[in-house]
């Protein structure tokens, strides 16, 4: 009988094999879960519990739905740590279980056991309790307040916040920039047409007939679980260099396409390779300035601090990028800070700058953070000091990275501390630019200190559509434009435009160019005077209330490819549009 219970107890297991062969692939499959309302596995069993992926705003939905309560989590992970120190082998167990539940086919189950076991072996060597890892599995909830992972803090600066002065509106003729915005290309270099994409694997598009009564993939893309072909990529780059005026280029990462299961570093170098060689290839002289992804890990996630060192240290993918970036577009003052952390500073203009964060450090799949979540390898303090700096000299920041800071991707306490930083440097970032959710959208900062009164909207992150139509999109960019150089400059955004390619227009046509329409632009579709955050607060209160301009927003947010959202819905994408620090919605999504 202790037996058999200890066999359904290993079912348990399943969810664990689900978080790396079926969730953050499928979060690669499922990558930004917008694709279907619910995701069920394949096969439910005892303990097995659903899955389930509720869509409230497009991003990498975190594992929250992955166990029914904290205390199923938390028996599974005390299990996982038994059977670590009694037998060692626990990927082994995983991979069967995953295999032998049909989790995921042997082959990506087998392939994501190669890639995590360094990795979980280190975790699991910590000893660290069920609640530390069940608090990000699955949540804060499951963890209590006194939780280092959950509550450090970082400190300010003694310097007093300077008062908020209101942000001066340019004169109509002052100077201008344009600025283009790339995200999430997804570049997939096996991507076959008429190829199945309906496979059994994260990513399809890439071998096999397609399944009775199925259409092939297309040839130019497919809204299914499909990346980007290398001639889509292509004329993407060709149209944009010919048709788009533009300063500069804001590239916040993910390169790699969503095969995470055979990647190698080796691929995921190439491919990195190959992607910025086509941006030399149609933008020679811009200036591109980058930001890295999650998917340009290897494992997908795994970034792993400074205090891993050895074989298992990023030195392999920072110390590439620091003679990559510097080689095609940075000065090479910057090595330094992205050989130590793939994060950096640089000079725009003689009173703006822009610092590119490294946002894997607040990556809830980042497992590494166990080992000491508390500011990865210095990152916060040293934007605290750049933005110190900038704010002595007069200087404004836009702020670029991958991951948004208010998706629950991104840790709580990692995320808190953020957005204190945000709001006592409110007059000096002007802007803040993410990607990741594949959809477009934007997160909104409030002021802490408001105490009883009104909150007021401090900051905005942009979050701009991703170039891969992967999964249920169609394929997109953003051109922001800004108050340029000038003496008076505000360097805050005035508008920006997102033109999209309709995938199913292109396969149909079987040919020619990629055809781009101009799908909006952002004051002349909401009715906006301007883009303060301010005038962002003032639109969700209107789509509150008005559901025609809330689904037109919708309609925007998921490129023109889904039109269906009820009360619910409506409710989720309003609280995340409240929402710039993580796990915080109950605090954010009502206005005080």
């Amino acid at each position: 009988m202790a037996q058999c219970s200890k066999l359904l107890l290993l079912t348990f297991l399943v969810s664990l094999s689900i978080l790396h062969c079926n969730t953050k692939p499928l979060m690669v499959k499922n990558a930004n879960a917008f694709q279907t309302d619910f995701y069920r596995p394949r096969h439910k069993d005892g303990f097995i519990v659903r899955m389930e992926k509720k869509i409230v705003g497009g991003m990498e939905s975190s594992l929250a739905g992955v166990f029914e309560s904290c205390s199923s989590c938390k028996l599974a992970a005390d299990l996982l740590q038994e059977l670590h120190n009694k037998h060692g082998d626990v990927m082994s167990a995983m991979d069967w279980i995953c295999t032998h539940f049909h989790i995921e086919t042997a082959e990506v189950c087998e392939g994501m056991k190669k890639l995590f076991k360094d990795e979980m072996d280190a975790i699991l060597e910590l000893s660290l309790s069920s609640s530390q890892i069940c608090g990000i599995i699955v949540g804060p909830q499951c963890s209590s307040d006194a939780d280092p992972f959950q509550s450090w803090s970082i400190d300010l600066p003694h310097t007093k916040k300077p008062p908020v002065e209101p942000i001066p509106t340019p004169k109509p003729d002052a100077p201008k920039l344009r600025v283009l915005h790339l995200t999430d290309i997804h570049f997939d270099p096996f991507y076959l047409p008429g190829s199945n994409a309906e496979c059994n694997h994260p990513l399809c598009c890439r071998e096999g007939s397609p399944k009775a009564g199925s259409e092939g993939a297309g040839k130019w893309g497919d809204y299914r679980n499909c990346d980007m072909p290398m001639w889509t990529l292509q004329k993407a780059l060709e149209h944009i260099s010919k048709h788009e005026k533009f300063d500069y280029i804001m590239w916040t990462g993910d390169l790699p396409p969503h095969d995470v299961w055979m990647q190698t570093r080796e691929s995921q170098l190439a491919i990195i390779r190959n992607v910025t060689e086509l941006m030399l290839q149609y933008f020679p002289g811009k200036p591109i300035f980058p930001a890295l992804g999650n998917h340009e890990g290897n494992p997908v996630n795994s970034f792993p601090p400074d205090y891993v060192t050895g074989n298992d240290s990023m030195a392999w993918l920072y110390d590439v990028l620091a003679e990559t970036w510097t080689a095609s577009w940075l000065p090479s003052s910057v090595k330094t800070s992205v050989k130590h952390g793939a994060y950096y500073s640089i000079q725009l203009g003689k009173k703006l700058r822009l610092l590119s964060l490294n946002m894997n450090y607040c990556n809830d799949m980042n497992w590494w953070l166990m080992i000491n979540m508390t500011d990865p390898n210095g990152e916060l303090a040293w934007l605290i000091n750049q933005l110190q700096d900038a704010e002595n000299v007069g200087d404004k920041v836009h702020i670029i990275g991958h991951i948004p800071p208010g998706t629950n991707d991104c840790l709580k306490a990692w995320s808190n501390n953020y957005y204190k930083i945000i709001n006592r440097y409110e007059s000096t970032v002007r802007a803040q630019f993410f990607g990741h959710t594949h959809r477009d959208h934007f997160q909104l900062f409030y002021d802490d200190a408001a105490g009883d009164l009104p909150r007021r909207a401090t900051s905005v992150a942009y979050i701009a559509p991703s170039l891969t139509p992967y999964t249920q999109m169609n394929i997109g960019y953003r051109v922001y434009t800004l108050d340029g150089a000038h003496a008076a400059s505000s360097h805050i955004v005035l508008d920006h435009e997102t033109r999209v390619a309709n995938l199913s227009e292109l396969n149909r046509s079987d040919g020619g160019d990629v055809e781009w329409q101009l799908e909006y632009t952002a004051r002349d579709a909401y009715k906006m005077a301007s883009l303060r955050p301010s005038d962002w607060d003032d639109l969700v209160d209107r789509m509150e209330k008005d559901d025609d301009l809330f689904m037109q927003y919708f309609r925007y947010s998921y490129k023109l490819h889904r039109d269906v959202c009820d009360s619910d819905c409506k409710k989720a994408e309003i609280c995340l549009l409240r929402s710039g620090k993580s796990w915080s919605a109950k605090e954010l999504c009502s206005k005080g």
